[in-house]
C-alpha cells in the first residue's frame, strides 16, 4: 500500500474482486482494522481460525500472517475496512499492538455504540474523499474511534482483567517507557533496568509477542517517528538524525534505507507527491 491511509466499504463481492480475499495466508505492510457491519468472517490469524458475527471489530497489525474471508448471514455482509501506515499514529500504533496480541477479533454488542462506530467511518470515508482531504481530521477521528472501541473492549472484558499474562502486562510497560524515551541515545539496559527484568527476558517477551527483539522495536519505532517527522515537518534530515537520538547523520540515514528500502529523501519526496494529489 502506497497510501498513508485509505478507508472504504465492502461486501463479499468486492472483497473478492478487490483480491483481498486470498486462498493462502499473507502478511501485509500495513496496519488494518476490520469493522464488521452485517454478515461474518472466517479470520486465520495468529496460527488459528476463528468465526466471528457482525457487530465485530478485527486489528490486524503490520506483517501479521493472516486471511480474511467474509460470508454472508441473513442475506448481507459489509465490512470497513481501515488501512493505515505505522507512521500515520506514530503515537498509538506501538500501544495497539499491545492491546490487540493474541486478540485481533473483538465481538460487540449492537446498540448505539456501534452506531457510533458507523458514525465516524462514514466521517472518515466522507474527508477521505474529498478533493483536498484533511489528513489531520482524518487522523484525529482514527484516534477517536480507537478510544471508542477500547472504552467498549474493557467492558466486555472486565471479568478478565485480574487474569492477564505477566508478560502481556510486562509488555505493554515497556511501550509506556519506550513511548517517553525513544527519542533519546538509551541501551537496551536501560529499559531491563526500567522494568526490573534481565535483558534476556525483556528480549524474550518482545520475540514472543512481535518476533523482534528489544533494539529492533526501538529502531522500528525510531523508524515511525522518523517518516511522521519526514512528512509532517520541514527539519532536514540532520535535525531529524538528532531529534531521535542518533550521533550521525550518515548512520540515521543508513538504517531508514536498511529498514524501509528508502533513503529519508525519497521517502520525503516520495509521500510528498501522494499527498499532493
Amino acid at each position: 500500500m502506497s497510501k498513508l491511509f485509505q478507508i472504504f466499504k465492502v461486501n463479499e463481492t468486492e472483497f473478492q474482486n478487490n483480491g483481498k480475499e486470498i486462498q493462502e495466508p499473507q502478511s501485509q505492510d500495513f496496519e488494518e482494522l476490520l469493522i464488521g457491519i452485517s454478515g461474518q468472517v472466517e479470520h486465520f490469524i495468529d496460527f488459528k481460525t476463528t468465526h466471528i458475527e457482525a457487530p465485530f471489530v478485527s486489528f490486524i497489525t503490520k506483517g501479521k500472517v493472516h486471511r480474511v474471508t467474509p460470508k454472508i448471514k441473513d442475506g448481507s455482509c459489509e465490512i470497513w475496512r481501515i488501512q493505515f501506515k505505522s507512521e500515520f499514529i506514530p503515537e498509538s500504533t506501538f500501544q495497539l499492538y499491545s492491546l490487540y496480541h493474541g486478540k485481533a477479533n473483538v465481538k460487540l454488542n449492537n446498540g448505539d455504540c456501534f452506531k457510533r462506530f458507523e458514525i465516524v467511518c462514514e466521517m472518515m470515508f466522507e474527508e477521505a474523499n474529498q478533493e483536498n482531504p484533511s489528513y489531520a481530521i482524518i487522523k484525529q477521528l482514527l484516534s477517536l474511534l480507537f478510544t471508542i472501541i477500547e472504552h467498549e473492549r474493557k467492558k466486555l472484558d472486565k471479568s478478565k482483567v485480574a487474569f492477564q499474562k505477566t508478560q502481556n502486562i510486562a509488555f505493554g510497560n515497556f511501550l509506556n517507557i519506550l513511548e517517553e524515551n525513544f527519542h533519546k541515545p538509551l541501551s537496551v539496559d536501560f529499559y531491563a533496568d526500567k522494568l526490573a527484568m534481565s535483558t534476556r527476558n525483556l528480549n524474550l517477551i518482545c520475540q514472543d509477542i512481535l518476533e523482534q527483539s528489544v533494539s529492533e522495536i526501538i529502531d522500528t519505532r525510531k523508524l515511525i517517528e522518523a517518516k511522521n517527522l519526514l512528512i509532517s515537518t520541514e527539519k532536514n534530515i540532520t535535525e531529524i538524525a538528532y531529534d531521535l537520538g542518533y550521533n550521525e547523520n550518515s548512520y540515521f540515514s543508513n538504517v531508514f534505507k536498511k529498514k524501509s528500502g528508502q533513503s529519508p529523501t525519497e521517502f520525503r519526496n516520495e509521500m510528498r507527491k501522494l499527498l499532493s494529489s
